[in-house]
């Protein structure tokens, strides 16, 4: 098993898709990367804290690699957007692979320059790739939250979009059950 962790704006929608995903063993939502002990939603959303919206995802490398979960990642969200993803704006909300071994981190990077050069827009990827330094799992109430609440308003107009984005274009990468 390996842990990575992205940050791809609210982590409501990233975990909603990485839950699809086959070989994804467990998707838990939670900030990275700042400063403090065990931030709290409130205190990461005032944007000062450098933790970001994360979702560390636990996964069988034997049945999907590093590389096609970054893909899925890469489409989940707009790797271009510095501190946001659509109408969530801020530091907590940038894009990022945050890697827990020196492989995984060197790994990251090259996809990343590879996808880099391979785009036509010419838009630049703002997406960060660092060592992860420190993680705090997320309140409870943000466990699985599209799972348990698919017609809130946010999980109908944003998430809901993105998952099924998703699906569209991974459906061979996807549980066959959702």
């Amino acid at each position: 098993m390996e842990t990575v962790v992205l940050g791809g704006g609210c982590f409501w929608c990233t975990h909603a898709v990485f839950t699809l995903v086959r070989g994804v063993l467990a998707v838990e939502s939670g900030y990275a990367n700042g400063r403090g002990p065990q931030p709290t939603y409130e205190q990461v959303c005032q944007g000062d804290t450098g933790y970001v919206e994360v979702v560390r995802v636990q996964f069988d490398p034997a049945q999907v690699s590093l590389e096609a979960l970054l893909e899925i990642f890469m489409a989940a969200h707009d790797p271009t957007q510095r501190n946001r993803q659509g109408h969530d704006v801020g530091t907590q909300y940038r894009s990022g692979i945050y890697c827990t071994t020196p492989m995984q981190e060197a790994q990251a990077r090259a996809w990343l320059q590879q996808l880099q050069a391979q785009r036509r827009d010419g838009a630049a990827l703002v997406t960060e790739v660092e060592p992860l330094r420190v993680y705090w799992p997320a309140e409870d109430y943000h466990q699985d939250y599209f799972a348990r609440q698919p017609e809130q308003r946010y999980c109908a107009l944003v998430v809901q979009p993105k998952r099924a984005h998703v699906q569209a274009l991974f459906a061979a990468r996807l549980h066959t059950a959702h």
